[in-house]
């Protein structure tokens, strides 16, 4: 028996366990992962950035976690000597009608505490970035970059010294309630603990099922594509370089990305998997599609966005569409300059009445707390969002 049981051993469900030990070092807890190591999913498949906050409504979870979770992840890395690079991103308007939008990014960031912005001309835009084009710019300095798998290979090992299990290959099939614990069964074994804490992930809606809270939510899985610049073309993007994002579709548009080790990433688009662990266009799992298909909240957002939904499909297939929402900009990159990249999936929460959440979402009893929407910046917001779950948790001992 334990007293809490963490499932997922994503950068969330670490954070999370991490941050109870250090709040309450007296709590038993055993982490349990579906695969044979951490950080298998989201978190290390993503682009390894350092949000700022400059993107979040104020007052938001996302703004809040994000600005503190920012700070923690700093410091964390600093103390535990893992690898960042706080290089700053350009945001830029390439067209007229693009500037309220980034005209309200610069508002944000303000409110949300961002400081030493700056407003940038066409030429000053070129002083950081010689290669973009466009009409007005914002710099961001808090922006940065690091690999997220090293966070977590370093939280695993802060988690073993401090005594906490970490089981690997323990797929959760069900999760049984009575009295004051819970039983989780895995493929393997069977678990006690008195409070169990959902860090699933692409999962986390159907964990959230088995247990008494059952949100009226599906996740739905979007892919997204990246190209990397060949060697001889990454002096085209000297750090981060970003679009204004469509205020109606949440994500944040095809961008550059410096990455830690050195390469230079292009995009990701945003197109639906066709599984929940889609990486690939012929990654397909029939009955996870169907379930998201016959959706009724996704068949809203089908209907809303398909136009969007195209487009974004439309690119996935064609290098030189890819190129061209590129070229938008970096005018002089060619589709020779790109060669196939990775990609991530990322868990997007829909409501029954087509709503993505665009806010973490967490729901709680006295024995279960399940996180049903982490989207980005969960990687930069993780510890703070650690410390949160870690306050409610030790509220129940």
């Amino acid at each position: 028996m334990k007293d809490v049981i963490v499932i997922g051993g994503g950068i969330v469900g670490l954070a999370t366990a991490w941050q109870i030990k250090q709040q309450s070092p007296d709590l038993t807890l055993t982490i349990l992962e579906k695969e044979d190591g951490p950080a298998r999913h989201q978190t290390g498949n993503n682009s390894g950035v350092i949000h700022s906050g400059l993107y979040y409504k104020p007052g938001s979870l996302k703004a809040t976690n994000c600005i503190k979770g920012y700070d923690l992840m700093l410091d964390f890395c600093r103390k535990e000597e893992v690898d960042f690079d706080l290089c700053g991103k350009v945001v830029v308007a390439t067209d007229d009608h693009e500037i309220p939008y980034l005209e309200t990014l610069f508002a944000r960031g303000e409110q949300n505490g961002l400081t030493n912005m700056k407003w940038l001309t066409p030429e000053e835009i070129k002083e950081h970035e010689p290669y973009v084009s466009g009409v007005k710019g914002i710099y961001v300095p808090q922006t940065g970059i690091i690999d997220y798998k090293e966070v977590c290979k370093k939280l695993e090992s802060k988690l073993l010294e401090a005594g906490v299990a970490i089981f690997y290959n323990e797929k959760v099939t069900r999760v049984n309630h009575q009295g004051s614990a819970s039983e989780v069964i895995t493929t393997n074994n069977e678990y006690k603990g008195k409070l169990i804490v959902n860090c699933a992930g692409l999962y986390s809606d159907k964990v959230s099922k088995m247990t008494p809270l059952k949100p009226d939510l599906k996740i739905v899985p979007f892919r997204g594509e990246y190209y990397q610049l060949k060697e001889s073309s990454k002096h085209l993007v000297k750090n981060l370089i970003y679009p204004v994002p469509d205020p109606n579709f949440p994500f944040l548009g095809v961008h550059f990305t410096r990455m830690i080790n050195g390469g230079v990433e292009a995009g990701p688009n945003a197109v639906l998997a066709f599984a929940r662990e889609g990486y690939t266009k012929s990654d397909i799992n029939i009955p996870e599609l169907f379930e998201t298909l016959t959706w009724p909240g996704f068949q809203k957002v089908a209907m809303k966005y398909w136009k969007t939904g195209f487009g974004e499909m439309y690119r996935s297939f064609s290098k030189a569409a890819f190129t061209k929402a590129l070229q938008k900009l970096i005018p002089d990159i060619r589709a020779s300059d790109l060669e196939t990249g990775g990609a991530g999936v990322r868990a997007q929460a829909c409501d029954r009445s087509g709503g993505l959440l665009d806010d973490f979402h967490i729901l709680e009893n006295d024995h279960f707390v399940n996180v049903c929407n982490a989207p980005s910046p969960a990687a930069t917001s993780s510890l703070a969002i650690g410390e949160e779950i870690a306050s409610r948790v030790i509220k129940r001992f």
